[in-house]
């Protein structure tokens, strides 16, 4: 299949292959973990992205908080969480947050949340008080955190970084030529220098990124965006295959196949990536926890090497 460089313009959806298909939750614990998220009053990106790893997470009790609320001040064409006008921060999130790891007995926690332009920081204070909660409360969970770009906002890298998570994690989403029209309201080198300044910031701390094939793409430009992260210091990649939520979203453009992505995965590890996840349903926080330990043991060998 040859690589195509531009979005698709029909409508009509692509039938998904066979290797992109996962089964309907339906585990006991995938029902205990919803019924604990929504009485902590929680919103997880599990659910409002339509993540399709939900059913396996949440059967394993994993589950990717979403804080400051569930509405969103941009409209990206590749997700599904709402936009538009978002209400008041709760402020005893932190502390629920903090009760669900440890209802959940969670090893590694994953934290996100959606683009808050309205807030002064960005949120950026609010990711770190939930840190301080979850730390407070379960000392040995390990905390990765996907932020926005707080809109290149004073400070806004800074408070999070000082809060010490474990990873500090910033996904680009895809290749730059397509941010006019898949992520218009970010700028590329932007989140490439946020990336970089949580590096400069507290190079002891793990940075990962993450990008979606299939929205137009080619694998030069795939190329790229590696070499711009390995250049602004990232350890670990993520690269999944882009699913439309529905049809107001973006068109799938293609499929990516199994053996692509194996390619793509054996080029970042060349390209010096620490760890790199790259499959069909790779997202940023699948198998988290898993892949913060093989980071750390691929850190710790680089190290005695």
């Amino acid at each position: 299949m040859s690589d195509v460089t531009v979005l698709r313009e029909d409508k009509i959806p692509l039938r998904k292959p066979d290797w992109i298909r996962v089964k309907a939750p339906t585990s006991a614990e995938y029902a205990e973990t919803r019924r604990l998220m929504r009485s902590k009053s929680l919103h997880t990106v599990c659910e409002e992205a339509a993540c399709p790893n939900i059913g396996e997470c949440w059967k394993s009790k994993h589950a990717t908080v979403m804080i400051l609320g569930d509405i969103c001040t941009r409209a990206c064409r590749f997700c599904n969480v709402k936009t538009g006008k978002p209400g008041m921060v709760d402020e005893s999130e932190p502390d629920h947050v903090a009760e669900a790891v440890v209802s959940m007995g969670l090893a590694h926690v994953v934290i996100t949340s959606v683009d808050r332009d309205d807030l002064d920081d960005g949120g950026a204070g609010h990711f770190a008080k939930v840190i301080a909660a979850v730390r407070a409360a379960s000392p040995q969970t390990t905390i990765e955190v996907l932020t926005p770009d707080f809109r290149g906002k004073d400070g806004g890298v800074e408070t999070v970084i000082a809060a010490r998570p474990d990873v500090f994690n910033h996904n680009l989403e895809t290749a730059p030529r397509l941010y006019a029209t898949i992520r218009p309201g970010a700028r590329y080198f932007g989140s490439l220098r946020l990336l970089e300044k949580a590096k400069d910031l507290a190079p002891d701390v793990f940075t990962k990124s993450g990008i979606m094939v299939g929205l137009g793409e080619d694998k030069a430009e795939v190329l790229q965006v590696m070499d711009d992260l390995r250049s602004a210091g990232v350890d670990f990649i993520t690269i999944g295959q882009y699913l439309q939520p529905t049809p107001r979203h973006a068109p799938v453009d293609r499929y990516v196949t199994p053996d692509e992505f194996e390619t793509y995965r054996t080029m970042a590890l060349a390209k010096g990536f620490l760890m790199v996840s790259a499959t069909p349903l790779t997202r940023s926080s699948y198998h988290a926890d898993r892949d913060f330990a093989q980071l750390r043991a691929a850190r710790a060998a680089k190290r005695a090497g």
